[in-house]
């Protein structure tokens, strides 16, 4: 059975902002977020990451890149070490894009590995790579407490052979016919 893998950024962090000009270098994000340079420029040619701060304008140019974006990238190279495959990997942050979810840095992805499910809430579930198809999700605690408060006190537990016994010596009693009364004359 594949293990289930939950990526799940701290969303409610009041995370850093800067200037229109400041940002993160591709040796300072290599560093912080572990990723090759191919795979960084992969993910950036591809569309799957986007620098915030600065983009690529041509040869000898520099991308910058915030730290929302360096919250994203840790994310998606979370995804690919947990199995996930690169076509996966796009077409779950295509669907994410198309669903309005543009900062991967405030979602909750969880992944068995080859699906990835983006969790909005503890009964709403998102399967990313089938076009944004809600999963049903069930609470378990949820059902094992709605079920005891619409339960009634249980009866006292009855052994079985004792029951049948008792009823075997208790005398048998039969239902007999009222005498049929008979009208003289």
């Amino acid at each position: 059975m594949p293990q289930t893998t939950w990526v799940q950024p701290e969303i409610d962090l009041d995370l850093p902002t800067a200037s229109d000009e400041e940002g993160y270098g591709r040796q300072e994000v290599l560093r912080i977020t572990k990723v090759t340079y191919r795979q960084l420029d992969h993910w950036t040619r591809q569309g799957i990451v986007v620098p915030s701060v600065r983009s690529a304008s041509g040869y000898g140019s520099r991308r910058l890149y915030s730290f929302r974006d360096l919250v994203a990238i840790r994310v998606l190279k979370r995804l690919t070490d947990a199995g996930v495959s690169l076509q996966n990997l796009r077409r779950a942050v295509e669907t994410l894009r198309r669903l309005g979810e543009h900062d991967l840095a405030s979602t909750v992805l969880v992944t068995d590995g080859h699906t990835v499910y983006q969790c909005r809430s503890g009964d709403e579930v998102i399967d990313l790579l089938q076009g944004g198809q809600v999963v049903v999700a069930i609470a378990i605690s949820a059902a094992v407490k709605e079920l005891r408060s619409a339960l009634p006190t249980p009866e006292p537990a009855v052994d079985l052979a004792e029951h049948r016994e008792n009823r075997r010596r208790r005398p048998a009693v039969r239902a007999t016919a009222p005498a049929a009364a008979t009208s003289a004359g």
